[in-house]
């Protein structure tokens, strides 16, 4: 997988996150409030493996350059 491949899924995974953080805003329910916490950290942890993905596409790209 390329980086850019891989700088898009992460785009894409932040823009869920951004809609996580609005559903929690927008909750008063402790319960509901509780899943989107545990959804934001996953999503937060699959941000950090995409970039991660991202930044060792790019340098594998650099060494063959």
């Amino acid at each position: 997988m390329s980086a850019e491949d891989s700088l898009g899924k992460a785009e894409a995974l932040l823009e869920r996150l951004e809609a996580a953080r609005t559903r929690l805003e927008q909750t008063d329910d402790p319960e509901q409030a509780i899943e989107v916490l545990q959804e934001l950290a996953e999503l937060a942890r699959e941000i950090e493996t995409e970039l991660g993905n991202a930044r060792q596409a790019a340098d594998t790209d650099g060494a063959d350059a």
